[in-house]
């Protein structure tokens, strides 16, 4: 009895001290998350930098994995606070998976929302557009209003810079709905309310109608004690409504306005809106024809541009310095903004680049992971299996003869398979051959015509010259045409999103519907390959004859088929008069030559339908 009393005392002390780690280590864990987002908020990198250090000595003790989701997000924001965006969207994609596998819906909506800004920053406007819609999937079934607010102000930021206004004031509208509906943040719903007012009026503003904007910077502005409870909203609104004043001929205060938006930023550390209100003032003083102040402040608005990335910003610095300098003084501040123009549009390139190839990369690792789960969970099925096979034994001959028939039918698939393998090896060959051939007309015979072309313009025979360049042009678009395209370094989803990115224009939409349902990576090049050329051709006849405004492409796997739909609202053509060009000539041939079939419906002033069937394995 006294051992059992004492075992019991032992065990109870134990209990006691193991439930009392459990709560230090929960407090510590809340303590370094919180000292790691005040951090982020005040814009403290270092603070930032040891704050995600301490988390991941504290995953390592705890092998918590909530720990690990915070360690990639905070690591993400210490890049986002040092303007290097490829980091930052890698970092977020990490923390997005880890939040995943744990089945945190409301982390995984967090992370894509930050995702969708940091892609409507880098002007990847198509992606950060898809990425909302993802976040929203995680988030509205958990009535997540305080996050859900935020994606509907990304989608009408994005809507106005693609050239939607209405669509972009139907998404502000939706965002003031589900404000509404937040209850336990009173601050944070105040917060969204301002922003989205501020977003409303600079839609306005974008579209000059000033006289409007002007009403909702107002009204945001007579917000009960805005300027002692949301300093920085007031800055902005003040500084929006001067703007708009001041093109509507209303000068008074401008100048004071002004600064006094400028004192709360410095105060506020807003090194990016800095940037913005100097810009602002050059251009006030510009007016005035007080052009060394306007100097002054151009420059001052250049500095802080410069060093927040602020390329927007940096742009309008350059091109006003330009206009208010002369001399060689003026031509070096038009050449540095030429030269900066172009370097961003490749680096915004660059960075759609990159954020599809870590997109690529993070989704490759989630399979390879979703692979092996399948596989291990298969070496228990198998093993269970065996046991049962053992208990069962009077199955055998029955099973046997069930092998035997499964072992016929499984050599007649097979032979079929080796047949449209070969099938699809003969069209990767003469693909290869094409690109060998389309190099060849591009790099060297293109290229020998220029070189002749060029003697020619020389000399008198400008006829003749003329004449040879229109044949150097036909053999670059032969070399085109020719040319294939690879899934090797990009995969096809991202192809996919690339290409409409391409063609995406305000007055012609398109849309692509269940491209990330269907796993690509089972699908053979070659079948992917015919289905991006057919679409690429669709769209380029679409743009060219068809004056379309909408175009929807649909993706379905069905029964051992990968099927292809292309619809647009076009005028549409007679296709028992109407004869197929050589672009929907190739297209059938490609098709047919994967056993598929092809079928193009059209009415004149009704659109037209494409449709296409091709089998995955014969």
């Amino acid at each position: 009895m006294r051992f059992l009393f004492l075992f019991f005392i032992i065990s109870s002390v134990y209990s006691q001290n193991t439930n009392r780690k459990i709560v230090n280590q929960d407090s510590l864990k809340k303590s370094i998350i919180n000292e790691g987002r005040f951090s982020y908020y005040n814009k403290d990198i270092s603070g930032v930098i040891n704050s995600y250090k301490l988390i991941n000595n504290l995953y390592e003790k705890t092998n918590d994995s909530l720990l690990l989701a915070k360690f990639f997000q905070y690591k993400a924001m210490r890049y986002e606070l040092e303007y290097i965006n490829d980091s930052t969207y890698y970092y977020y994609n990490q923390s997005k998976n880890v939040s995943k596998y744990l089945k945190d819906s409301i982390e995984v909506g967090r992370r894509l929302l930050s995702i969708a800004n940091l892609q409507r920053e880098a002007r990847d406007y198509l992606g950060s557009e898809i990425t909302s819609v993802e976040a929203l999937q995680y988030l509205e079934p958990l009535n997540s209003y305080k996050y859900i607010v935020n994606i509907y102000n990304n989608l009408g930021l994005v809507s106005l810079e693609l050239g939607q206004e209405k669509k972009a004031v139907e998404y502000y509208s939706k965002a003031l709905d589900v404000n509404s509906l937040i209850s336990s943040n009173k601050r944070r719903k105040d917060r969204s309310y301002l922003h989205i007012l501020n977003n409303l009026g600079l839609l306005y503003q974008e579209t000059k109608a000033h006289k409007k904007a002007t009403k909702y910077f107002e009204k945001g502005l007579s917000f009960d004690s805005i300027k002692e409870k949301f300093p920085a909203h007031y800055s902005l609104l003040l500084e929006n409504l001067t703007y708009s004043q001041s093109e509507l001929g209303k000068n008074k205060f401008t100048l004071e306005k002004y600064l006094e938006v400028l004192k709360i930023k410095v105060i506020e550390k807003n090194l990016h809106g800095v940037s913005t209100t100097h810009l602002n003032l050059a251009e006030y003083y510009k007016d005035i024809k007080n052009y060394s102040k306007a100097k002054f402040h151009a420059k001052e608005g250049l500095k802080f541009a410069t060093q927040t990335h602020n390329n927007e910003r940096w742009l309008e610095a350059l091109k006003t310095l330009s206009e208010l300098s002369t001399g060689d003084e003026s031509k070096k501040y038009l050449e540095e903004y030429i030269t900066l123009n172009d370097s961003l549009f490749n680096e915004e390139r660059k960075l759609k680049n990159q954020f599809a190839k870590i997109r690529y990369e993070t989704d490759k690792k989630e399979k390879e992971n979703t692979f092996l789960k399948a596989e291990n969970e298969q070496r228990i099925i198998e093993v269970e299996k065996q046991r049962q096979q053992k208990i069962i034994g009077w199955l055998v001959a029955t099973l046997s003869i069930l092998i035997l028939a499964s072992s016929v039918s499984f050599f007649s698939f097979r032979r079929k398979k080796l047949l449209f393998q070969a099938q699809l090896q003969k069209i990767e060959a003469r693909e290869k051959e094409r690109r060998q051939i389309a190099k060849s007309l591009h790099d060297e015979v293109a290229g020998d015509l220029r070189l002749l072309h060029l003697k020619l313009a020389q000399t008198s025979l400008l006829a003749e010259a003329e004449k040879l360049e229109l044949v150097k042009d036909n053999v670059r678009n032969l070399s085109h045409q020719l040319s294939s395209v690879s899934f090797e370094k990009v995969n096809f989803t991202d192809q996919i999103i690339n290409l409409i990115s391409d063609y995406f224009a305000p007055n012609f939409i398109i849309r692509a519907h269940n491209l990330k349902k269907i796993n690509w990576e089972e699908i053979d090049n070659s079948i992917k390959r015919v289905l991006y050329l057919s679409i690429r051709e669709s769209i380029q006849n679409c743009e060219k004859y068809a004056q379309a405004s909408r175009m929807d492409i649909s993706f379905k796997v069905h029964k051992k088929s990968v099927f292809l739909a292309i619809q647009d609202n076009g005028i549409g053509f007679d296709t028992t008069t109407s004869k197929k060009g050589i672009g929907l000539q190739n297209m059938q041939e490609r098709v047919e030559e994967l056993q598929g079939k092809l079928t193009i419906s059209s009415e004149v002033h009704k659109g037209t339908s494409i449709e296409i069937q091709v089998p995955l394995n014969a």
